[in-house]
């Protein structure tokens, strides 16, 4: 018996009840989108039932759905990519992440700089791509990596790759993340390559994610501990510290990501195959592009046929991790409803209603695979 399991990264369907703690009210990814679009091209996903769930532009409420469909509510603290992916393979995290609207102090920037043999640029929160036009220059003339965070628990760290080759900013990642802990310890130390000259600089695929490890077992600790496997596409390593993942390759985009998970498919083996596809959140959620939001969606809708075709046998489940709502003022996440649509042999199709946690897909995956159950979910194959 094998699950596929496909995060959608940023991909929120509206505001959770508690959105106002998180400056999110009246977010929605989809339908903010569709709606600043004029509508979304989405037939494989609507077919599927992704209309059912919320109102979307373009998206049509299917009268037969192919799949069981609903929402799913974040019971864990925050809105990041740990918390999302934690709690979808069953692990909820209670207290959130630690975060630094002013920078990250002294007694952190301190012993890195030590580590690193050098002075550091920036610290503060930034986006990512305006922080590098504007301090990289000053960058290539000293040698010091650019050092900033966001809403989110990240310490993430720029480097141009002719200043230092990606090891050795994987090696500075590493330092940070062994300096990072107890109440400074960050969900994610991220590693932010870019190449180009002043005015035309670009992040390249070397991105890495270094995350504290889970605080407790997942899913994917139990399907590996039962002697099955778990095939991570994408970050999914960087997530789970590498814990409970059997092997992993990562990703240039998300049709890299798409063409590798159909290699995956093709392969015969009990367990899981896990991929997130990051283009909707990184690409375009993070820097308020809505068309280019809108065009990944449908790029990952064009392919959905071919996937479904691959998983006959398999119970393959599409859903989220947070939002990332382009249109709004902020480029941060945003605490939302993700959706979940499933489909495989003798899976009831219908809603599924709206769900109290992430950890549903934790539970579902159990019972497809004959597992005991992990987390405070409930399998949705049992209603």
């Amino acid at each position: 018996m094998r699950a596929v399991l496909i995060v959608l990264d940023g991909v929120g369907c509206g505001a959770l009840p508690d959105a106002h703690r998180y400056g999110d009210e009246g977010a929605n990814s989809l339908a903010n989108t569709a709606q600043a679009v004029g509508g979304l091209e989405l037939p494989n996903l609507a077919h599927m039932g992704l209309g059912n769930i919320t109102s979307i532009a373009g998206v049509e409420p299917a009268t037969s759905p192919s799949a069981a469909h609903g929402k799913m509510a974040e019971r864990s603290a925050g809105k990041d990519t740990t918390s999302g992916h934690w709690e979808l393979v069953g692990l909820v995290v209670d207290q959130p992440f630690p975060t630094y609207p002013d920078g990250f102090p002294d007694e952190v920037i301190g012993p890195f700089e030590e580590a690193i043999g050098r002075g550091i640029l920036g610290n503060r929160p930034a986006s990512g791509t305006e922080i590098i036009e504007e301090l990289g220059p000053e960058h290539l003339a000293t040698g010091k990596p650019i050092v900033y965070t966001s809403a989110d628990s990240v310490f993430q760290i720029a480097v141009h790759e002719d200043v230092a080759p990606v090891e050795t900013l994987y090696d500075w990642c590493r330092a940070a993340r062994g300096i990072l802990r107890g109440e400074h310890a960050v969900g994610r130390v991220i590693a932010r390559p870019f190449v180009g000259e002043p005015g035309a600089f670009r992040r390249t695929e070397h991105r890495r994610d270094f995350s504290v490890q889970p605080h407790g077992p997942t899913l994917l600790d139990s399907i590996v501990d039962a002697g099955m496997r778990v095939s991570g596409i994408g970050k999914i390593d960087d997530i789970f510290g590498g814990r409970g993942v059997s092997d992993c390759v990562h990703t240039r985009d998300n049709a890299h990501g798409i063409e590798l998970l159909l290699e995956r498919m093709g392969e015969a083996f009990d367990g899981l195959i896990f991929i997130n596809l990051i283009e909707t959140d990184s690409r375009w959620g993070h820097r308020n592009d809505p068309e280019g939001y809108a065009r990944s969606l449908e790029e990952f809708d064009h392919a959905l046929p071919r996937l479904l075709a691959a998983a006959a046998s398999d119970l393959l489940i599409v859903t989220s991790d947070h939002g990332v709502d382009p249109t709004t003022e902020t480029t941060d996440h945003s605490r939302e409803y993700v959706p979940i649509l499933a489909a495989g042999p003798n899976v009831n199709t219908g809603s599924v209603g709206t769900r109290d946690s992430f950890a549903d897909v934790a539970a579902t995956v159990a019972q497809w695979l004959d597992l005991p159950p992990v987390g405070p979910g409930t399998s949705i194959l049992t209603g």
